[in-house]
């Protein structure tokens, strides 16, 4: 459930980005394919939030996990 959390956080702080980019920098001349667009710019950066978010969550799921075992390893060799 928590995972959850940071695909939401993740896809709303990147939907967020993604219409802000569009808003002070996107494409004026329309050429661009995403960027020229407020919807797909914002689309864009919703599934990067969502692909960013559920990186962060799966590093920190990494590293909580590493570190019970170091310490559980740590208590067992007499340290």
């Amino acid at each position: 459930m928590k995972g959850i959390l940071f695909y939401i956080i993740g896809g709303l702080a990147g939907a967020v980005g993604g219409y802000l980019y569009w808003h002070f920098i996107g494409c004026s001349s329309g050429s661009c394919a995403i960027w020229s667009s407020s919807w797909k710019s914002t689309l864009a950066g919703l599934i990067l939030g969502v692909l960013g978010g559920g990186s962060v969550f799966d590093l920190l799921t990494y590293l909580r996990k590493n570190n019970k075992q170091n310490d559980h390893h740590n208590t067992n060799s007499g340290k």
